[in-house]
């Protein structure tokens, strides 16, 4: 009594320990990950796994897979109603398989693939109201056999996964919607000049690419591409005269168009939400060696995702057509980032680029 009283605790600990992880990050790599381990703790296995639905094809690929043989599953896909996966995310239904061999369902080349026995199983839908999300599997319990309680437990936890399955989803959706209108609101900026046409896509992905290769977290990959988007927003407060003007500006024109970094920022101060996205937009014009604007940063007081702003807008306004000019060549806009490497450009962030660059055989997006 005192034994079964224990493991019950034990059990709610674990469920009450997700619950919090659910409710206090949107990072769905996480609670995936934590779910399945907590799946393989609460029903006593060796191993278990996530499988989720493909919207597009239906068919199942796994999500998360623990154990040595994970990677190797990963490059797996079941079709519509292979194997007792499929059939569960088929019906709906779970199912507890005490001998895998003799269940017509079981799908053995994974075991194959992965050089794994799987001898049985716990496989149960992870649904919401309205559809079926994908299959959470606890296999080969280290002791005795699948039982009710085993299904219970984990059908709970399978709810658990749905929810934040469903709701980063929809986080993603909102999240996605949000960097499609703030990317909208730029080009719409960009289509008074008609020079810029693309500026701000291009810009971004260069950022992008440039952070990935600096291994930049996903939150920080996230300020970086919003600032790359936004850097020019302030240029919405330049008048059509200079901003448009048919050939280079002079002195004091150079003045008005320099304050766009200010205004920008200015903009951003009033969306409290935003301010992260501040110091990217405000310093991507600041130069390594102190000489830029408008704060005269220097090295690395420049905020790093300005300094990756700026490798990636230079190397865009170089390779674009001016009224003025001719585009630059993709090499010959390379070699002036390297020229100018400690100067203008941070010489970490030119690296990075130069070596995308190379990895891509030198060709602009």
């Amino acid at each position: 009594m005192k034994e079964a009283l224990g493991k019950k605790v034990a059990q709610l600990t674990t469920l009450m320990e997700l619950t919090s992880l659910v409710n206090s990050t949107l990072d769905t790599r996480v609670i995936r990950h934590r779910a399945i381990e907590a799946a393989a703790k609460l029903a006593n296995t060796e191993t278990g796994s996530l499988l989720l639905i493909d919207a597009e094809t239906g068919d199942l690929f796994f999500e998360v897979a623990l154990g040595d043989k994970g990677d190797i599953l990963k490059e797996m896909r079941l079709s519509k109603g292979q194997g007792i996966a499929g059939w569960v995310a088929q019906t709906g239904e779970g199912v507890i398989i005490n001998d895998a061999d003799s269940d017509p369902r079981f799908y053995s080349g994974a075991d194959r693939k992965s050089s794994f026995k799987t001898r049985n199983m716990i496989c149960l839908p992870v649904k919401t109201k309205d559809r079926v999300l994908g299959v959470l599997q606890a296999i080969n319990k280290k002791e005795g056999i699948f039982d009710s309680e085993d299904m219970e437990i984990l059908t709970a936890l399978a709810n658990q996964v749905a929810t934040a399955v469903e709701n980063a989803g929809l986080y993603g959706e909102l999240k996605e919607t949000f960097y499609d209108t703030a990317e909208a609101l730029a080009e719409t900026i960009e289509k008074r000049d008609p020079y810029t046409g693309g500026h701000t896509h291009r810009v971004m992905s260069y950022a992008m690419e440039i952070g990935k290769k600096m291994g930049l977290s996903e939150k920080h990959l996230e300020d970086l591409r919003l600032a790359a988007i936004l850097h020019d927003i302030g240029k919405i407060g330049v008048r059509d005269n200079i901003l448009m003007k048919n050939g280079r500006l002079d002195k004091e024109e150079c003045a008005m168009m320099n304050q766009h970094t200010e205004y920008g920022s200015e903009i951003l101060e009033h969306v409290k939400k935003l301010s992260h996205v501040i110091p990217g937009v405000r310093s991507h014009h600041e130069k390594y060696d102190g000489t830029g604007y408008p704060d005269g940063l220097a090295g690395r007081g420049i905020p790093l995702v300005a300094r990756i702003i700026a490798v990636a807008d230079a190397f865009d306004a170089m390779t674009s057509d001016r009224p003025y000019r001719k585009a630059l060549s993709a090499a010959t806009a390379v070699e002036e980032l390297r020229k100018f490497s400690g100067l203008q450009f941070d010489p970490e962030v030119v690296d990075h680029f130069v070596s995308f660059m190379d990895n891509r055989g030198g060709d602009a997006a």
